[in-house]
């Protein structure tokens, strides 16, 4: 049975992952976290009947990397798919340091170590498009890094200490960069829960900017399974990007939600400043993956939106308790 190790398994990816890769019997999961599971609401996987696969272990990569490195090497997984990061855009501008400390230092710790190992196969190293800065034009994998926010240069620094070691050491490492993942057990401030759970509690929701900004947003599970394809299908050392053909205004997005939900779009939102480094758009070619992996995103936008109210109905109870805001943890 193959093992594989999903760092950052509370993360909304990386719980979604976690279910898609105990799909198959043939593949052992463990999950690793800083903090305790989620509910059981927020978690996927924890819908399943079986999950004799799948085990869970709590580190934290700032404060327990050497006994996370000592575990991981007693557990010897032949895969490590790692999505533990620091990934709000807006609150890094206030302690950049903890958002370095996480997606860089901490990592190329990490990294450090991969080097020494004999078991590993393959590692997937989630980044993001953000290291692009402002995506206009055809962004492809070889475009080169230009951040505009502490978030993304963190998440810039820890892409190039991967391929310096890459280079190196003929690490069998892969990168991925996705666009705006949503779905449903979303965090609750991200705007997808954050649009359905004001409009169900009679809340004006502020666009930043009047939400002209352009994202590309893509359900979670399509996102997964393009991982998985890179992670077993992939060119060992190469990036490749997820994202759906074509991007829609924060505005437009929105706009989707309040029709679904049955609100006026002019009643349920009120225009708010811009955010420091909100880039224009947020759109890339993933030409790439789609004609050597064979993947395509197959939940189209307004049937993602009507999974996420669903599962926001269906889970009221819990989500009107939880907080809702961003709550920073260094």
């Amino acid at each position: 049975m193959a093992k594989y190790c999903v760092i950052g398994s509370n993360a909304f990816s990386g719980q979604d992952f976690v279910d898609l890769l105990l799909d198959d019997p043939a593949r052992e999961v463990i999950g690793i976290s800083r903090s305790e599971e989620k509910p059981d609401f927020l978690l996927r996987y924890k819908a399943r009947k079986d999950l004799s696969r799948f085990r869970f272990h709590r580190f934290d990569l700032n404060d327990d990397l050497d006994p996370l490195i000592a575990f991981l090497d007693k557990e010897r997984p032949e895969y490590i798919v790692n999505f533990a990061a620091q990934s709000e855009v807006g609150p890094s501008w206030d302690h950049p340091e903890h958002w370095f400390q996480t997606n860089a230092a901490s990592f190329a710790y990490l990294v450090n170590h991969l080097r020494r190992i004999d078991y590993l196969k393959r590692y997937l190293h989630v980044s993001s498009p953000e290291v692009y800065g402002n995506c206009v034009g055809t962004i492809r994998e070889d475009t080169p890094v230009n951040p505009s926010t502490p978030y993304a240069a963190s998440k810039a620094a820890a892409d190039m200490i991967l391929s310096v070691y890459q280079r190196q050491y003929n690490l069998p490492v892969l990168s991925v960069r996705a666009t705006n993942v949503y779905g449903a057990r979303q965090q609750l401030f991200k705007i997808a829960m954050r649009t359905i759970i004001y409009i169900k509690t009679g809340r004006i929701i502020p666009l930043h900017g009047g939400g002209t900004a352009v994202k590309s947003y893509i359900n979670v599970r399509d996102v997964s399974r393009g991982e998985l394809a890179i992670l077993e299908r992939g060119n060992v050392g190469e990036l490749y990007h997820l994202s759906p053909a074509s991007g829609v205004s924060v505005r437009d997005f929105v706009r989707m939600i309040a029709e679904r939900l049955g609100v006026p779009f002019e009643k349920a939102v009120d225009v708010a400043p811009e955010r420091p480094g909100q880039d224009a758009a947020y759109v890339i070619d993933s030409q790439k993956a789609r004609d050597t992996l064979g993947w395509k995103d197959q939940i189209d936008l307004s049937a993602g939106i009507d999974e996420c109210v669903t599962w926001v109905n269906a889970n009221w109870d819990a989500i009107s308790k939880s907080p809702h805001d961003y709550i920073h943890k260094a």
